[in-house]
């Protein structure tokens, strides 16, 4: 059983503001996609890094990943984030059903490896694991700029990345996804709960630090995040 993790760089970042996608952007001194990609590339339980990049934009992603001795391709995405994804499949059409693979996004540079062990543990009894952490804030439904409905809080967490599956689940989910003419979705787990409903999504904790840049705000916070310590 081999771990293959998946940054999925294939967004473009519009929200964020920049000319180019955001992860190519530098925080730090250092792209965001060369972050996430070290995250996986230095843990130990991860054996293959599959980087997913945007169209028009593979040769900087693959100079960007040259350094990282687990990458093992970079392949070119789709518009949506399921697009990318399936991409992924594709590539490792020739992995085994019971092979762990983590879906992440690149654009969260910060991820630590905690939050990776637990999604690992997770998987040793699970077929599908997302990483979590509590609402902070009240979580209202809507409907004509009205509320219809208030969760409670203490029922609902924040999804963060990454996801993680056997293979052979999330195959089987997007391969009856894609088939789908009414298709829409948001993010992996989102597939799997969908359409193999009887398939439990375990969910374990992630961490704050774990942000996902989307707005220039986040830019500068991941800046922050990514500037060496002044601890001695």
């Amino acid at each position: 059983m081999r771990t293959i993790a998946v940054v999925l760089a294939g967004g473009i970042g519009q929200r964020v503001g920049a000319a180019r996608p955001k992860q190519l952007i530098e925080v730090g001194g250092r792209p965001i996609l060369a972050l996430s990609i070290a995250a996986f590339d230095g843990h130990p339980g991860v054996d293959e890094v599959l980087v997913v990049m945007a169209a028009g934009h593979l040769r900087e992603a693959a100079v960007i990943a040259a350094p990282f001795g687990k990458v093992a391709q970079v392949v070119e995405g789709g518009d949506t984030r399921t697009a990318s994804t399936a991409a992924a499949l594709r590539a490792l059409a020739g992995h085994a059903d019971d092979d762990r693979v983590l879906f992440h996004d690149a654009a969260r540079p910060f991820v630590d490896a905690a939050t990776i062990d637990r999604t690992l543990a997770a998987l040793d009894t699970a077929e599908a694991v997302a990483v979590g952490t509590p609402a902070s804030d009240t979580i209202v439904e809507i409907s004509g700029g009205v509320v219809t409905a208030m969760p409670p809080r203490e029922s609902l967490l924040r999804f963060q990345t990454p996801q993680g599956f056997r293979l052979g689940t999330v195959r089987k989910a997007y391969e009856l996804a894609l088939a789908d003419p009414a298709l829409r979705a948001t993010d992996d787990c989102g597939i799997v709960h969908r359409y193999l409903p009887d398939v439990p999504i375990r969910v374990v904790a992630g961490d704050e630090r774990n942000l996902k840049v989307t707005h220039p705000l986040d830019v500068v916070l991941a800046e922050h995040l990514a500037a060496p310590s002044e601890e001695p």
